[in-house]
């Protein structure tokens, strides 16, 4: 039973990095005040680019960098699109989840069942990974693993003790005082959607790179939507995120663990996505975005004509 506990938990680390890195950039670009529900299509995109670059250089670092700036490009179709031009947050980010997809699916036809060379080989720490239990269980995987955790305080911190953080907090909370302040809320809200699009490149890039160095059509297969959610989940706390990420990709790897025990994969499968579907009906309404702490000005489009 310990070993069936500990397999799970080594497991759930790498199946749940995709889901901080694109947390991660979610929380930022919330605290704006900008929901991005294309995160599934630059997550894809990430996965796409990431294993085409690092195929043909021969480099998994450049995958990576491609991914992010292949991310951050789309975030700034949905930045234009609900900054600029003013249209439905949600309208535009299924927009955008939906050109991923396709574009995705056109890109990386001739990459489908070519195995990775240039993949993340896990890091030997000396002492560290050659500890009982604790060596195998935390300090045996890649780079991309760890500048995960290292992100979540880093980030954190930045939010909450910086100047820039609580620039970003004020402009998610009520644009009109910030702009009465000097704050340039567009800007502001163009930087934090498009580094949360370079975050959810570098988790799409991390699935096709290291966690299953190969290119498959649809491999994300929702992570984009559990991002959402485990945004709402960790109420918009960088901290919480690698809690909820974690949490998430174990119940993703039990479908695999506990099918020899006769439990239905499909059944394990669908739990992320109901919890998914749960957390963002809860979370739909006005007062109950305030009861969870919501940014005050989540999904409201702001024009300095009206302030």
């Amino acid at each position: 039973m310990l070993e069936f506990i500990l397999a799970a938990v080594r497991a759930a680390i790498p199946a749940g990095t995709p889901l901080l890195y694109g947390t991660l950039g979610e929380v930022y670009a919330e605290r704006s005040g900008v929901l991005n529900l294309g995160v599934e299509g630059m997550m894809i995109m990430g996965a796409v680019s990431g294993f085409a670059v690092a195929q043909t250089t021969g480099s998994a670092g450049l995958g990576i960098l491609a991914a992010a700036i292949v991310g951050g490009l789309l975030a700034l179709i949905h930045a234009f699109a609900s900054i600029t031009l003013r249209v439905n947050q949600v309208v535009s980010g299924l927009a955008l989840t939906m050109l991923g997809l396709g574009i995705s699916g056109m890109i990386g036809k001739k990459f489908v069942g070519q195995p990775l060379a240039a993949r993340l080989q896990p890091i030997h720490i000396p002492g560290l990974s050659d500890l009982p239990i604790l060596g195998e269980l935390l300090f045996k995987f890649d780079i991309m693993v760890y500048l995960g955790i290292l992100l979540v305080p880093a980030l954190w911190f930045v939010l909450y003790k910086t100047r820039i953080g609580v620039t970003l907090r004020s402009v998610g909370e009520n644009p009109s005082a910030a702009d009465a302040l000097g704050v340039n809320v567009a800007f502001v809200r163009y930087a934090a959607v498009a580094f949360g699009g370079m975050m959810a490149g570098i988790g799409g890039a991390y699935l096709s790179i290291s966690y299953a160095p190969a290119w498959i059509e649809g491999m994300t297969a929702g992570a984009g939507w559990i991002v959402v959610a485990l945004t709402i989940f960790a109420i918009w706390d960088p901290r919480r995120a690698l809690l909820g990420a974690y949490l998430f990709g174990g119940v993703r790897v039990l479908q695999f663990r506990l099918q020899p025990l006769g439990v239905s994969p499909n059944l394990l499968n669908m739990l992320p996505f109901i919890l998914t579907i749960l957390v963002l009906w809860l979370s739909s309404g006005q007062a109950a975005k305030r009861r969870i702490g919501a940014p005050a000005a989540l999904m409201t489009a702001y024009s300095r004509e009206e302030r």
